[in-house]
């Protein structure tokens, strides 16, 4: 039995994050300490006057634990990392946290490439973003690919290809990996998106009216008409960026505004003094919280994984402990970072235009969260009146089984949390123990290695590196009550009380019940419950049939293609993407796999040989 009282006498006062648990063992709240002692004693003094917020959480902390670090920033890293793994119930969360895209230009290559990817590497490559408008950055990449032939692929230049591919014939790419190119006129090229990118249109609108009127002087007109349509796109583009301050700097503008228990954050993005977009995060439950806390949580939340921090970031209301938040972006980003709260000026009406769209989000989609707000609600009700389950994370993980008569047996395992789908805690198995067509046994061995790894983190310490030892609320498992009972026999064999419920298809395999304790509930009469079990059978059979397509194309691909003397891993690659399926291949002739990159007279002659004997060898 956890003494919570002895266990406070035994605190350190070195920095470091403690964890705060419930009577279940889940972890409630997550926070940092310059110094454990004080802190964590300072939740159950006496008269302690406490906010709404943590007034309920002190009332359900059964026990805790602690990490001691080696400093307050250090302590702040591992919090807000250990925060963005567990989830806990009582910090504040980013649940919708989005993966925003770039724009990358390798100028480390000698013929660089502009590609969009998702994330920042220390590569020595150019990045620029993040974009939060899809559509804004798909205009760009367009305009780029239109009207400047860069190279696309990974080739390497000058390698001496037999022929170029198909972007070099319609004039998309002036492909360096099969001849020659003006090394300064593509770095040209680069420089003038480089422009575009930094906002500097006009200066690439000169510089193409220039060369325009040069073209037509020496009547070069296709030239001519080529840069006049340039121009042309570059304008439309230009004007579609809006300029919101006065330099040309890049920054983070944030502020919030309240309503009741409910807070609105807006970040708009600013690149080069252009407003690349902007994103929105509405936070529940915060009546009473100080707007400092408030502002200091959502900073940690937001800015815990970012792959790009502006020198500058704007903020409407001041920050706990500024000087380590400051500390802790500059060793994030390698460079410094500053927090500032402008008071007058030119960034005090930025600020105002963040909290006024802050204020117009939160006033017009109020009804939209306050439904889906309420959709949450009754979907927790229905699981505790009809099943008597109490969702308190309203966490969800579903199971399912994919096979073909017993081989390339898989299971999948997806995660659904506050009633969205939480695609970081997805995860695979293969089955290994079990052979033929027995699904039962199969389920039985995924929640067997699900649940086993789980407890054997859980006897550990707490660990960023862990994968499963975070436990549900409830477990569906994809079938009926037979699917259901064997995955109650393994949680009875581990001492787990996590209820098991079977989602019951009909025999058009639709959803049409559910099984719980042996008894089935027809679903279709509570709509928002139906929709969200439809929804959840759906992506966990989704998500097994796709890893299992994936072991079956690998298997084929390995039987086939490795069986050949000559082809490895590269080569094989090679014939995938060049003729897009095996049956191509083996239909291939010696002049066709001979066009394949990589294919020499040699390999191709094995290939085909190989093929010819496989077919002579079927028909006898």
């Amino acid at each position: 039995m956890f003494d919570i009282q002895a266990q406070l006498k035994k605190l350190t006062i070195q920095p470091g994050v403690y964890l705060m648990k419930d009577q279940f063992g889940n972890v409630i709240y997550i926070g940092k300490a310059k110094n454990l002692r004080n802190r964590v004693r300072s939740y159950f003094r006496k008269n302690a006057n406490h906010d709404k917020k943590t007034t309920e959480l002190v009332s359900k902390i059964v026990e805790f634990e602690y990490i001691i670090t080696d400093s307050e920033v250090e302590a702040l890293i591992l919090e807000a990392s250990m925060i963005r793994k567990y989830q806990p119930q009582y910090n504040i969360l980013l649940r919708d946290d989005k993966q925003y895209p770039y724009i990358k230009i390798t100028i480390n290559e000698p013929y660089p490439r502009v590609m969009k990817v998702f994330k920042v590497r220390k590569d020595n490559a150019r990045y620029y973003g993040p974009y939060v408008s899809g559509d804004y950055m798909g205009r760009i990449l367009e305009l780029i690919r239109e009207y400047y032939p860069l190279r696309t692929c990974g080739k390497v230049p000058g390698a001496g290809r037999d022929r170029p591919c198909l972007n070099y014939d319609i004039k998309k790419c002036l492909a360096p990996c099969f001849k020659p190119v003006d090394q300064e006129m593509y770095r040209g090229m680069i420089d003038e998106i480089i422009d575009i990118l930094e906002g500097k249109v006009s200066t690439t609108i000169a510089m193409l009216k220039e060369k325009m009127m040069d073209h037509a002087d020496k009547l070069e007109f296709e030239k001519a008409a080529k840069a006049r349509n340039t121009i042309i796109a570059l304008e439309k583009l230009e004007k579609s960026q809006k300029l919101y301050t006065l330099d040309e700097s890049n920054r983070d503008i944030i502020a919030f505004s309240r309503a009741e228990d409910r807070v609105c954050f807006m970040v708009f993005f600013v690149r080069q003094g252009k407003l690349l977009g902007r994103e929105q995060y509405v936070l529940d439950d915060l009546e009473g919280v100080k707007d400092e806390s408030v502002m200091t949580e959502f900073l940690e939340r937001f800015y815990t994984n970012a792959m790009i921090i502006p020198k500058e970031i704007l903020i409407s209301t001041e920050v706990e402990d500024q000087e380590l938040m400051e500390q802790w972006l500059r060793q994030k980003m390698g460079k410094k970072v500053s927090l500032v709260i402008p008071k007058i000026g030119e960034k005090a009406k930025l600020i105002k235009l963040v909290e006024k769209n802050a204020e117009e989000y939160i006033a017009k989609f109020s009804e939209k969260i306050e439904a889906e707000r309420e959709k949450i609600k009754n979907l927790k009700w229905y699981f505790k009146e009809l099943f008597e389950i109490d969702m308190n994370k309203f966490r969800v993980e579903a199971y399912d089984i994919s096979n073909i008569f017993g081989t390339f047996s898989v299971g999948s395992m997806v995660v659904f949390e506050g009633g969205k789908k939480k695609k970081s805690d997805y995860r695979k198995f293969n089955i290994k123990t079990i052979e033929g067509a027995n699904d039962y046994g199969s389920m039985q061995e995924v929640l067997y290695r699900r649940f086993k790894r789980g407890l054997e983190e859980r006897e550990k310490s707490k660990s960023l590196d862990n994968k499963f030892d975070i436990f549900p609320d409830a477990l569906l498992i994809d079938g009926g009550l037979q699917h259901a009972s064997v995955v109650e026999d393994v949680m009875e064999a581990f001492g787990l009380d996590i209820p098991v419920l079977g989602m019951v298809k009909d025999h058009k395999h639709k959803t049409k019940a559910l099984v719980y304790k042996g008894i089935e509930y027809n679903i279709k009469q509570y709509p928002d419950l139906y929709k969200f079990i439809y929804a959840i059978q759906e992506e966990v059979h989704r998500f097994a049939i796709e890893h299992h397509k994936t072991l079956r194309l690998k298997a084929m691909t390995k039987s086939v293609l490795d069986a050949i003397p000559g082809v490895g891993k590269t080569r094989r690659e090679a014939l995938l993407t060049h003729f897009m399926s095996i049956d191509k291949i083996k239909k291939a002739t010696v002049e066709e796999l001979e066009q394949v990159d990589g294919i020499n007279t040699k390999v191709a002659q094995d290939i085909f040989d190989y093929f010819s004997n496989l077919k002579e060898k079927t028909n006898d």
